[in-house]
């Protein structure tokens, strides 16, 4: 699939070390896999999950899934282990924890040959700041809000509607729209909640984000519904584009749908709309 068009709306962490849950993602409809060598996995058993991941990317089967290795900090006993174990594996991009600066994004990408993309996971407050500089590395290709650790070093309350990290969200989400950097939420801890998943999922959505990461297949099925155009907006595109194009074949002034003006960055809007629901189609 064309990178450009993959959706990212669930994006599954899925722990590095366990080979049955390597081979259940195999078959779950989450557009992309996190495979965690870092949270997920002990100490102990770093040296053995590396090789395990190793074997499940060679062996592959996960079809059009984006496939994200997330690695232990470059600053940790492990973290350039996974890189020379791991890359030329299979894995689509490296993501790497706790990124405060490009300067961390410049060392993967040493390690990586320059030819791997790279994403960051922004979840402390000089990764906030900085985040511009950092989705401006070329080889940079995906922003994730950690957004439990970004509220423990902020030392903020939890909150449903997640106003004490508002700014810290659009901070990066400003800065991968600079850079045309995939963006994808924060996970959502009470993986039974379905309401509250569906809530923080609308919110992700409306500020922005291309999806969610997710700490359960159980909420795969609300991200994917969240992130992707509704009928609805499918069916305004549509009539966006056709009112548009009749209006330009007419030679008339402005086109009209429902009311509202339909200026050109209306139906740049309706086409990536369009394409997106296309896309998600190719992998239903």
């Amino acid at each position: 699939m064309d990178s450009a068009l993959r959706p990212y709306r669930s994006v599954l962490y899925i722990p590095g070390s366990k080979e049955r849950a390597l081979e259940k993602a195999r078959g779950l409809p989450c557009d992309a896999i996190i495979f965690d060598l870092e949270d997920a996995v002990t100490p102990d058993a770093k040296a053995q999950a590396r090789e395990t991941l190793k074997k499940a990317l060679q062996d592959g089967g996960y079809g059009e899934r984006a496939k994200i290795v997330r690695i232990n900090g470059l600053d940790t006993d492990w973290g350039v282990d996974d890189v020379n174990v791991l890359k030329g594996a299979g894995a689509d991009a490296f993501l790497l924890p706790k990124v405060d600066s490009v300067q961390d994004i410049k060392a993967l990408d040493e390690l990586l040959g320059g030819d791997t993309s790279i994403w960051a996971m922004i979840e402390t407050p000089l990764g906030v700041l900085n985040a511009l500089e950092i989705a401006a590395h070329p080889r940079l290709t995906g922003f994730v809000a950690g957004t439990n650790d970004l509220a423990k070093e902020l030392n903020c309350r939890n909150r449903a509607d997640r106003l004490p990290m508002m700014f810290a969200l659009q901070h990066m989400l400003l800065a991968a729209r600079a850079y045309d950097v995939i963006c994808v939420d924060g996970v959502y801890n009470q993986y039974l909640d379905e309401e509250g998943l569906a809530a923080e999922c609308e919110q992700g959505r409306d500020l922005g984000f291309d999806g969610k990461t997710l700490i359960h297949p159980a909420q795969v099925q609300g991200a994917n519904s969240a992130f992707a155009p509704t009928e609805e907006e499918i069916d305004l595109a549509k009539r966006q584009i056709a009112a548009h194009e009749e209006t330009e074949r007419a030679g008339q002034g402005v086109a009209v749908v429902d009311g509202k003006i339909v200026e050109n960055l209306h139906v740049e809007t309706a086409k990536k709309t369009l394409a997106k629901a296309e896309a998600i189609a190719g992998l239903e």
